[in-house]
């Protein structure tokens, strides 16, 4: 029987305590993580183009993650009849790259530092921003692993050259991402509606391959048809927009779009991918708590995190 430690540990509620990622320990030194997956806080909104706000969006997500953490010895799930992120499980949290207000670049580089730093450690990289703009410096700290194939679950295909002398706001990631070396490919999921991005940058991101679908077309092929299209064997870095979900789940993000994907369809994408793929790293971006009053677009992104990563893990440990 599992070891639940209710009796004998303390109770330590989700409204007490210091707030990390799931209660996770807080590890300050970059250069001592030991652990299978490391939370990076990338509170950077320098990018955005319409409503500002996801800086705030680690600590929202930090705090609604707490709620997830009643149970001593993982979380038990009747559906699939496991227990995720038990014990055997080492998730800790490395607190936030340091932010200089006004400079992209400077905030950019500590981000890369913070995933660096993470990879080095042989651990899963875990990052919360911020605005999209946070993946670009993550996936550049991948330029030492083998290549990657990048799953983005976004309502917006971000792949803008530039614009106005930007190329490193949150219309660009995938652009920018599209042009490393190692990075073997684009799977876009979830584009609708009226875009940032103009018919150029549609016809650019199919020309170097990338294979775009709507909620409607993902819908069609099912969770498991989509993520069959992604190249089996390829390690897959994940960048999930948070307005790729309906605003109706998901109000608090700076550029909510319609027509969105609900929490199951999403969950079970990411549940398919973990089982056919190895995951190699994971963003989570644009939460803008302002605009969230009841917390529950905070509360999504949490709850997604930690299914995830509890998937994640369970495959690696079946596999292996």
């Amino acid at each position: 029987m599992t070891q639940h430690g209710y009796d004998s540990g303390r109770l330590n509620l989700p409204f007490t305590g210091i707030t990390t990622f799931a209660r996770s320990p807080y590890v300050e030194d970059w250069a001592s993580i030991d652990a299978d997956a490391a939370i990076l806080g990338a509170p950077f909104d320098g990018g955005t183009q319409y409503r500002p706000g996801a800086r705030f969006g680690p600590r929202a997500v930090r705090e609604a993650s707490t709620l997830f953490t009643f149970g001593h010895a993982g979380a038990y799930d009747h559906e699939d009849d496991v227990t995720y992120l038990g014990k055997d499980v080492g998730l800790v949290d490395i607190g936030d790259a340091d932010i200089v207000h006004t400079d992209t670049l400077a905030s950019h580089r500590n981000i890369e530092s913070g995933v660096r730093a993470i990879l080095e450690a042989g651990a899963l990289p875990v990052v919360i921003g911020g605005d999209h703009s946070v993946n670009i410096p993550a996936i550049n700290a991948f330029d030492n692993v083998s290549d990657i194939h990048i799953l983005q679950i976004d309502a917006h295909l971000d792949f803008v050259d530039e614009r106005h002398g930007v190329r490193y706001g949150h219309g660009n990631p995938m652009r920018r991402a599209a042009e490393k070396p190692y990075v073997s490919g684009l799977t876009q999921v979830g584009i609708r509606n009226v875009s940032s991005t103009a018919k150029e940058g549609y016809d650019a991101a199919r020309g170097i391959g990338s294979d775009i679908l709507s909620v409607r077309q993902a819908r069609k092929l099912g969770a498991r048809g989509v993520i069959e299209r992604i190249p089996a064997g390829a390690l897959v870095y994940v960048t999930l927009d948070i307005d790729a979900f309906c605003p109706s789940i998901a109000p608090g993000t700076g550029t909510p779009s319609h027509g969105g994907f609900l929490y199951y369809e999403v969950l079970e994408m990411l549940q398919a991918l973990s089982q056919r793929n190895e995951v190699v790293g994971l963003d989570l971006v644009e939460v803008a708590p302002a605009y969230d009053p009841a917390g529950v677009t905070s509360i999504l992104a949490a709850q997604v995190l930690m299914n995830t990563l509890g998937f994640i893990f369970h495959a690696r440990m079946a596999g292996g």
